[in-house]
């Protein structure tokens, strides 16, 4: 589906300041995947969907599934700088015929050491460059929490506009409910019907 995805495992190396790195997620990198997702969901609980204390509990080797060629139109890209994890991005699809044209970004975390330095951006940016390999996707979509202004911000730079806000769409454990943003971009025109 992705010819990147099976002969360049390094991607955007040009764009980023030197000793950085993205890269797809491979199996050995399962367990530095979730050490960053365990922290950035515990101190960031108002920004993801997935609960800390539920997640805290998966086994590392759980996340294979979020391997590229473990589904349909899914891939991990992960930002190293040398054996350091900063960052990672996933993005998924369906491959139910009325909505293969659809792709998903979710789990977009970088660590706040590492924040500032443009790799959430590169991060989309190589996302986006492998989603559009495929001939067939034409919307990526994303929710982003309505207080995340830095997130819903970068989103913007990347090209997504807001098409919606589910109010709501998350309850934290003390009860408070934050809303999502829904953000979509087009990654080209609508194919006519025959």
């Amino acid at each position: 589906m992705f010819p990147a995805l099976a002969t360049h495992s390094t991607v955007f190396a040009r764009t980023l300041p030197p000793g950085l790195e993205i890269r797809l997620m491979r199996e050995s990198d399962l367990k530095a995947y979730k050490a960053l997702r365990d922290a950035m969901l515990a101190r960031h609980e108002e920004a993801f969907t997935s609960d800390a204390a539920a997640e805290r509990g998966r086994e590392a080797a759980s996340y294979r599934s979020r391997l590229s060629g473990a589904g349909h139109c899914l891939f991990t890209l992960l930002a190293w700088d040398g054996r350091q994890l900063l960052g990672a991005l996933s993005a998924e699809c369906d491959g139910r015929a009325k909505i293969r044209h659809i792709a998903h970004i979710v789990g977009m975390m970088v660590d706040e050491a590492a924040q500032g330095r443009g790799l959430g951006h590169a991060l989309m940016q190589a996302a986006l460059a492998l989603l559009a390999q495929d001939e067939a996707l034409q919307l990526v979509t994303l929710s982003v929490t309505r207080s995340n202004t830095p997130a819903r911000r970068l989103y913007e730079r990347c090209g997504f506009v807001r098409y919606g806000r589910l109010e709501g769409a998350i309850v934290l454990p003390d009860g408070r409910q934050l809303d999502k943003d829904l953000m979509v971009l087009r990654l080209r025109a609508p194919t006519p019907a025959a």
